[in-house]
């Protein structure tokens, strides 16, 4: 029996095949850490807390690391100390396809990964956790048809690249469509950065005087629009749907300026991330009579955590 478990250590090991929940620890000594960037806008508030939540409820150690601003280079640095301190489990925010490779890294060595927020389908990580983001987009696209009355020219604003955008803008394209007098006239490029959507929906104001409304698929393009619209003084006349709960998206919706925002239950991401993980470490759901033989890891592939629209009737109750 001593010799059939050594082979098949040494078949992992030449395979490079993960071995996950060997080796088991008590909880308290369990460490789960997430990886993201952009740590300094409010909107990861939610992740740092949802992090902290299932630590204390799961009895396990917690950690949250990364770079402040959207820096992958610096993000990927992080993950490779993730990896290091030999977690039972890193949850990630799949910002763009240059983190598979860290992720397939860190499978490789045996530290499952779960992706959270924005996926990373092009990685070996064992699950996605997060808003199920075309329909977020056709909530935020319904909504914004509805507050300009199903007709007129509006933008979107974004950071291209990242999937869970893309995919967000999908939706909204989707819902816009059933609406043959609604006409978007462009996408800009928010960089993540309210300072910069702010320029670039000013300039949307002046290129289309006429323009009804924007509908923004992150916060920072909420935040920008708002300021834009403001300093226009085109308050409630430029109809807004921003995204997520920042306090300074509430603050706006509560002037008047944002009419609505589609919010994430975002400290469920990490949360239930966690959550498979640590089930994955400690636990044995017999999916089959033989889960290892049949390849099967006994967890979720995809939990969506779902949207819900914030306007002036129940804004309150999301402020911090």
């Amino acid at each position: 029996m001593k010799r059939i478990v050594l082979v098949a250590l040494i078949l992992l090991v030449v395979l490079g095949l993960p071995m996950f929940g060997q080796a088991k620890i008590a909880p308290k000594d369990q460490l789960y850490i997430e990886v993201s960037a952009l740590g300094n806008l409010d909107y990861f508030y939610d992740h740092k807390m949802g992090m902290q939540m299932v630590g204390k409820e799961l009895g396990v150690r917690t950690e949250y690391v990364g770079p402040a601003e959207y820096d992958m280079n610096a993000m990927v640095a992080a993950f490779e100390q993730a990896i290091a301190k030999k977690p039972q489990g890193i949850v990630v925010v799949g910002f763009e396809p240059s983190l598979n490779s860290i992720v397939d890294k860190a499978i490789g060595l045996g530290i499952p990964v779960v992706a959270v927020d924005a996926d990373l389908p092009g990685s070996k990580r064992l699950a996605f956790v997060g808003t199920g983001n075309f329909n977020a987009g056709v909530v935020g696209g319904t909504k914004l048809a509805t507050l300009i009355g199903g007709k007129g020219k509006v933008a979107i604003m974004t950071k291209p690249g990242q999937s869970n955008l893309e995919e967000r803008i999908a939706g909204y394209k989707s819902a816009l469509a059933k609406f043959k007098d609604i006409e978007l006239v462009q996408i800009a490029d928010t960089q993540s950065d309210p300072t910069v959507a702010a320029q670039a929906a000013a300039a949307l104001l002046q290129k289309f005087p006429d323009l009804a409304g924007f509908g923004c698929v992150e916060a920072a393009g909420g935040a920008g629009a708002a300021t834009a619209v403001r300093e226009a003084k085109k308050a409630g006349k430029v109809k807004i749907v921003s995204m997520d709960r920042g306090n300074e998206i509430l603050d706006a919706i509560k002037e008047g300026v944002i009419s609505a925002s589609v919010a994430q239950q975002t400290a469920l991401m990490p949360y239930y991330a966690t959550t498979i993980l640590y089930n994955l470490y400690n636990s044995k759901v017999a999916i089959t009579s033989n889960n290892k033989a049949a390849n099967v890891l006994g967890i979720p592939v995809t939990v969506d955590t779902g949207a819900i629209v914030i306007d002036s009737s129940n804004y309150t109750y999301f402020k911090r």
